[in-house]
């Protein structure tokens, strides 16, 4: 079956979806431990999650930058993560979408979430030929993020790691047989409809 152009893959449940970010060991290791993000979480910044796997890797190098050294799967509602979807703005302009650019730069401003759709990865981190989703929260979405939707976060460094060193050794098969399942997140046309450009 052909991937569709821009879709949200993601490991989910009946009520949650699992979602990535990487931070240093300062602020994700007490993340797991806790299970809420720590004092030192900035919430007055944009965070990007993220349901892409792949993605998270391409992004923090196999949990190898600076700063991103733990990789977290945190799994969130998907009825928070639904009104994110509804309350988002693209984070480029887009003809046919939006009525002009300055109508859209309106939206951005007031939207507390944005979608960028990113070219998925494959095991080498290569560019794929479809896109997935990036949501950047912010305002109200990261407080809700962080205090209402988060429902458990797991350290999945060590996942990264094996997965890594499978890829690095020419072990595919072993490497893919590891990765997350991901299917078709379940989202209607009318909760991404505005996001499609």
């Amino acid at each position: 079956m052909e991937e569709p152009q821009r879709g949200i893959r993601a490991a989910h449940s009946d009520s949650t979806i699992t979602v990535y970010q990487a931070y240093s060991p300062k602020i994700g290791l007490p993340a797991v431990r806790e299970g809420r993000f720590p004092a030192e979480w900035k919430r007055d910044r944009m965070t990007w999650i993220k349901p892409s796997f792949l993605w998270m890797m391409y992004r923090c190098g196999w949990a190898a930058k600076e700063g991103q050294e733990t990789v977290l799967a945190v799994e969130i509602s998907r009825d928070g993560f639904e009104w994110a979807l509804s309350q988002a703005c693209l984070s480029s302009y887009v003809r046919g979408v939006h009525p002009d650019r300055a109508t859209w730069q309106r939206q951005l401003k007031r939207a507390p979430a944005r979608v960028q759709w990113d070219p998925e990865r494959d095991l080498r981190l290569q560019p794929l030929p479809y896109r997935s989703l990036q949501l950047g929260l912010s305002g109200e979405a990261v407080r809700r993020y962080a205090d209402e939707w988060t429902v458990g976060i797991r350290d999945v460094t060590p996942l990264a790691h094996e997965i890594h060193a499978l890829v690095s050794g020419g072990d595919l098969d072993s490497a893919s047989r590891l990765l997350p399942q991901e299917p078709p997140y379940p989202a209607g046309d009318e909760l991404l409809a505005h996001l499609l450009g």
